[in-house]
């Protein structure tokens, strides 16, 4: 068995791998990363760019499809589903050859390929392919960075759907858009895949069983959400679900309607939109140190990415925080700065929250989100909001439905965050978690520019009465329409 001594190993190649090996070449040149299946990242590879191309097909069709509207018509349209998903892997091929060519320009001798598992706190395994002769190989290592990414978590119940069962990890694979899928959590990649395929042709049907909806926490916008939602396709967010039976081509969906009522339905295919685990459980973690939380991932510090061995580090889906692109990366910054130049480990600076759901309307929360407003200061915050059902520029584009929250301290007027079910939410979330980092205030944010017509002016809409609701401003004058400055 051949031996290895490094400065840094890092583990996975994906966002936060890559952004950690190049972290950590600014401080050693003794870099390896070691990837056990394929190089392209999660995001490329099977999520949010395949994911988007989808939804911006289901979106074309579904424009075609709203122009009535407006006065227009063009007449029944027609779907190709296998040139959509042609154009879907097409596409996604390109984005991850992007990745791949930014790993083939690490140098040569730092990719190890196969995988790896600990032997103890600075030693691993990387075990070869089958294929490959040159043996495994054990590498000491000073320092550790695991960035291991994350796989599709099925539940015991779905797996009986045996052949019929697909995860986003599967769904980008088909030849063609399917005739029916059930999917299974309407979390953000349930109900970003769940309206798009609908919107694409196929008969869709949404089960939850927690009373969720993706990432909201407003009962009011969740209701309304749900509502909306259910206006295009079938969406039970607190489903009760019964039995399931593979049929061979297709799978029996038995469950409980929403009046109560058993029903059985068939589907081609089933979509396990159940969540995301870290990919920790094979890596031999019971051979370390390492103190591990409940769902067996090793604990850190957000702030350093230091782990409870102070020279193991953890970043991106691995860490099972926030499994988002930007704080992958973000966290593969930290983790490789701080495991090149170990021992001078520092905190870093951590982004303003921020999430968007590509739904339509889309879903966005910045900043503190209501269950920790509620938790950290329950009579310390006050909301405002607005409704874009009569926001002028929404209702121009046929575009007026959603809700936005805002939320600010009582006494400084700081401004905390927002949570939002609306047009142009990736957008809006954007200038308000720019005003959370920015720590500015209810009154400053008033105090920037809005042009009109357009749907930020429901920002400053929304801002005004969170100024009115923290008694430092008047209150809105009566059916507003976008209210201009003299107002």
């Amino acid at each position: 068995m051949n031996t290895r001594q490094v400065d840094v190993a890092i583990i996975g190649t994906g966002t936060a791998g890559m952004v950690a090996y190049r972290a950590a070449k600014k401080y050693s040149q003794d870099v390896v990363v070691i990837e056990a299946a394929h190089y392209g990242t999660t995001c490329a590879r099977v999520g949010c760019m395949p994911s988007k191309l989808l939804i911006a097909a289901a979106e074309a069709a579904h424009s075609v499809e709203s122009t009535e509207q407006f006065g227009v018509n063009v007449g029944a349209i027609s779907i190709d589903r296998k040139a959509v998903m042609k154009r879907v892997q097409a596409e996604r091929d390109r984005f991850v050859g992007f990745v791949i060519d930014s790993v083939e320009d690490f140098a040569e001798a730092d990719k190890v390929f196969g995988f790896a598992q600990f032997l103890d706190d600075n030693r691993l395994v990387v075990k070869s392919a089958p294929s490959n002769n040159a043996g495994d190989l054990v590498i000491q290592a000073k320092r550790i960075v695991i960035a291991t990414g994350s796989t599709p978590f099925v539940p015991e119940i779905l797996k009986s759907a045996g052949n019929r069962l697909i995860t986003n990890d599967d769904v980008f694979e088909l030849e063609q858009v399917p005739e029916s899928v059930a999917v299974f959590g309407p979390g953000v990649i349930g109900l970003e895949l769940g309206q798009a395929l609908s919107r694409l042709g196929a008969r869709v049907k949404v089960f939850g069983r927690s009373g969720s909806i993706a990432t909201i926490q407003d009962e009011q916008i969740r209701d309304y959400a749900e509502q909306t939602f259910n206006q295009e396709f079938y969406l039970d967010s607190n489903a009760k679900v019964e039995a399931l039976e593979n049929k061979g081509q297709t799978i029996s969906v038995n469950y409980r309607d929403k009046k109560g009522e058993l029903v059985n339905e068939e589907f081609e295919y089933i979509l396990a939109a159940t969540g995301r685990k870290a990919n920790v459980a094979n890596l031999g973690l019971h051979n370390t140190n390492l103190k591990l939380n409940s769902k067996g991932v090793p604990e850190f510090d957000p702030f350093s990415m230091q782990t409870s061995l102070e020279h193991i580090f953890i970043a991106g889906d691995a860490n099972n925080e926030i499994p988002l692109l930007h704080e992958a990366a973000d966290e593969g910054k930290i983790a490789g700065t701080n495991a090149g130049r170990f021992p001078d480990v520092r905190a870093e600076m951590r982004r303003a929250p921020l999430s968007v759901v590509f739904t339509d309307p889309q879903i966005a929360s910045v900043g503190m989100n209501l269950n920790q407003l509620q938790t950290d200061m329950p009579d310390c915050y006050a909301v405002g909001e607005v409704s874009f059902e009569s926001q002028g520029r929404s209702r121009v584009m046929g575009k007026n439905k959603g809700l936005l929250k805002v939320y600010a301290q009582h006494g400084t007027g700081l401004f905390l965050g927002a949570e939002m079910f609306g047009p142009a939410a990736e957008h809006i979330a954007h200038l308000l978690s720019w005003a959370v980092q920015q720590k500015m205030t209810v009154t400053q944010m008033l105090e920037m520019p809005f042009y009109h017509p357009v749907i930020e002016e429901g920002v400053r809409t929304a801002i005004r009465d969170l100024s009115k609701q923290l008694s430092i401003g008047p209150s809105l004058p009566k059916n507003c329409m976008d209210c201009g400055p003299g107002c």
